[in-house]
């Protein structure tokens, strides 16, 4: 049956590369064809066909508070019949900042930015100026967003589509940046050595998002905070996917760690593009116009953006019970799921913090990218058309997180079980 979104996605391939404007969503890792999405609500997202999907993306954590949220809605249209932006200072602005800095524990500034991506890349830059040295670390399979620098070893899209090398990406950049296994200090240790008084940060996912979903191992980030001290290093926290998801104070509070830089996005604009960048005054007062390191953007600070997000934080500040649920959501999931696999005689690894979470089908704990990369992604091609089949709309590759949203109701958590026993029968009976 020729469906509205192959249609759509025959037509998108004329005019876009790929016919996706990101890679991941074009289904390369699991085969077939991309959904196209016509709206959502709370839960449910609703396809160009008409047909409903329990939603585990949320745009890829934004929707924390569930799709079309009435409060975010109507600040949006409030905002947009004012203006949709004035490349100007606002009020809203310094609203959003003071919020952020009392919410986030250890920052006393904040620049807003346009993108996930634009926050790593100014976070990296200013680390640069503040320190005065060029090289930085990072680790195998985080993603920072695709500036120069962040796409060796890069996780998430890079892996999902087998690039090794990304064309385009200089020599000398590449020499700059430094990797290691992600949960690996020694490794972090033998380069600082290696590199002694060259290194300006150290970048890192507290919560790897973009191998699936992989925890910190005990005194990991403990460590890299210990070494950064010692040697001088601006230690930089990704809270992109994290900021605001764990905890109201992001991955800070929920792992009781200090970060010198933290960049965020996605739930900090509730759905609308922006990120930024936070940390102590003595650091961030090194961008212009207050410093010489600079750092600018048209957009940034947009105040659809921002009254989006505003919106958003405040309720998450104001119900930080939300975050429980969040966690009892996530537990249930995990624990079914477990259940339905352990029936199948199918070896599954479930990592979830929060209310982040991830299925890689192998028999060995997945704690860096070269576990998530040899478990079975056939298996889990398989396993995700035939939820896509119920109604179960996943990351449509094995190297991204699940992302719950506390619109989901118990209902919906006991339809994705059943529909992952009846996905796992059918696979059970296809392999026999």
């Amino acid at each position: 049956m020729n469906t509205r979104s192959q249609q759509l996605f025959e037509r998108a391939r004329q005019f876009i590369p790929g016919g996706v404007n990101s890679p991941v969503r074009a289904f390369k890792s699991v085969g077939g064809t991309p959904l196209f999405l016509r709206d959502a609500k709370g839960a449910y997202l609703y396809d160009a066909d008409g047909n409903r999907y329990i939603d585990y993306i949320n745009s890829w954590g934004p929707m924390i508070l569930g799709h079309a949220y009435e409060p975010v809605v109507t600040a949006i249209q409030r905002q947009a019949a004012s203006s949709t932006s004035f490349g100007a200072p606002t009020e809203l602005e310094v609203e959003m900042a003071a919020l952020i800095v009392e919410m986030v524990p250890h920052i006393e500034m904040v620049r807003m930015v346009n993108s996930g991506t634009e926050a790593c890349m100014s976070a990296i830059r200013l680390a640069r100026g503040y320190t005065g040295r060029n090289k930085i670390i990072k680790f195998e399979g985080n993603y920072h967003g695709h500036a120069d620098s962040f796409l060796v070893s890069a996780g998430s899209g890079v892996a999902t589509l087998n690039i090794q090398q990304v064309p385009g990406v200089t020599p000398a950049v590449a020499q700059d940046t430094l990797t290691a296994p992600y949960n690996n200090l020694s490794v972090v240790e033998d380069l600082i050595d290696e590199h002694k008084g060259e290194i300006a940060a150290i970048i890192v996912e507290p919560v790897a998002g973009n191998m699936g979903c992989i925890p910190p191992a005990e005194g990991f980030l403990e460590g890299l905070r210990r070494l950064c001290t010692r040697e001088g290093i601006v230690f930089i926290l990704d809270e992109v996917m994290t900021g605001f998801r764990l905890a109201r104070g992001g991955a800070q509070e929920y792992f009781n760690i200090q970060a010198d830089l933290v960049t965020f996005g996605k739930i900090i604009g509730g759905g609308l593009p922006v990120g930024a960048f936070a940390g102590s005054r003595a650091i961030m007062e090194e961008i212009a116009p207050a410093g010489k390191v600079y750092q600018a953007g048209t957009l940034s600070g947009n105040p659809l953006a921002m009254v989006a997000g505003y919106t958003t934080l405040k309720e998450l500040y104001n119900h930080p019970e939300l975050y429980a649920r969040l966690q009892q959501k996530t537990s249930y999931l995990v624990e079914g799921l477990k259940g339905v696999f352990g029936i199948g005689n199918i070896f599954s690894q479930i990592n979830h913090v929060g209310s982040m979470m991830s299925v890689h089908f192998t028999e060995y704990p997945i704690t860096d990218f070269v576990s998530a990369s040899g478990a079975n992604n056939e298996l889990f091609k398989k396993f995700f058309h035939a939820m896509l089949n119920r109604g179960i709309y996943l990351p449509p590759s094995a190297f991204e997180s699940w992302f719950l949203s506390d619109a989901l109701a118990q209902e919906d958590l006991d339809r994705t079980l059943e529909a992952a026993r009846e996905t796992m029968e059918e696979i059970a009976a296809i392999t026999l």
